[in-house]
């Protein structure tokens, strides 16, 4: 069916008419009378040669050829609804879909979230959480935030942050460190990355002792581990300033080592939009401002 003969009335009619299975529940919602809600899914089943619904005593019920086109135009109307639903004062609001690190969201962007979206009304800004691992075309990401050396294969790389590891612990267990060595008495939390731990105790000049503590995937669980007591965590100061600061968490030795760093990361093959440009030029400015 060409797409300029759509008859899109009936079309609505019978979607309203098959989510509530009845016709008159279906004309309220469509603020017309039971009537034309039957004139119009009569006419669309004309259109197509085949009945959409069965007419029993007590209602209806949706045939075969009926059950195959519900989702169909749900889908389609909730897409229309949505782009719709973008355009606000005048102008579309574009939708930018950003993966970041669960430790950089929490530590330093929500935080600051405010001044972007004040700064960028059109922007719809998405944002979906992850351990660092991510795939930008299969999630369908405009951009990335993600920790590490900034050599992702494909991709390009902007710096924002460095993030320095040091051990951080509830006050209690700080109480009890007097120096490097005093952490092999301790429960040590790990990440997925196995050198973390030895590579800091190397900086800070001590023995590592065997790392047996559990291993996390995201550094603000592992924080909030530390931060129950259940031992020390090797994560970067610099997105917990906050507990930090209310000394709920405390950083008892000054000796840090750098694994690497934040990097606002893209498809080399993504061409940047108005609202990637916008974004990336707000984070490098606020990150050079931090």
């Amino acid at each position: 069916m060409d797409r300029p003969q759509l008859p899109l009335n009936a079309l609505r009619a019978f979607e309203a008419a098959a989510r509530h299975l009845n016709f008159t529940r279906a004309a309220a919602e469509l603020c017309v009378s039971q009537g034309a809600v039957s004139h119009q899914v009569a006419l669309l089943e004309r259109r197509l040669g085949v009945p959409l619904f069965r007419r029993l005593p007590r209602g209806l019920a949706l045939t075969d050829e009926g059950l195959a086109l519900v989702p169909v135009l749900g889908d389609a109307f909730d897409r229309i609804g949505e782009t719709l639903d973008r355009y606000e004062g005048g102008r579309m609001r574009e939708v930018l879909t950003v993966g970041v690190v669960g430790t950089f969201a929490t530590g330093w962007l929500l935080p600051r979230l405010d001044d972007f979206q004040r700064a960028h009304p059109q922007v719809d800004l998405r944002l979906l959480t992850n351990n660092n691992r991510v795939d930008l075309a299969g999630e369908g990401l405009d951009y990335a935030i993600r920790f590490g050396d900034g050599a992702w294969h494909g991709t390009y790389a902007v710096p924002l942050i460095a993030a320095p590891l040091s051990p951080l612990c509830a006050p209690a267990i700080a109480a009890r460190l007097a120096t490097p060595a005093d952490l092999a008495r301790e429960t040590l939390l790990r990440s997925y990355r196995p050198d973390e731990w030895p590579r800091w105790f190397e900086a800070a000049g001590a023995p590592s002792p065997r790392l047996t503590g559990p291993v996390f995937d995201s550094s603000a669980v592992m924080i909030a581990a530390a931060l129950a007591g259940h031992g020390v965590a090797l994560a970067p100061p610099a997105m917990f300033e906050v507990d930090l600061a209310a000394e709920r968490l405390v950083q008892p030795f000054a000796v840090e080592i750098a694994l690497g760093r934040y990097w606002l990361t893209r498809l080399n093959s993504r061409r940047e939009s108005a609202a990637m440009q916008a974004f990336a030029a707000w984070l490098s400015a606020a990150a050079g401002a931090a």
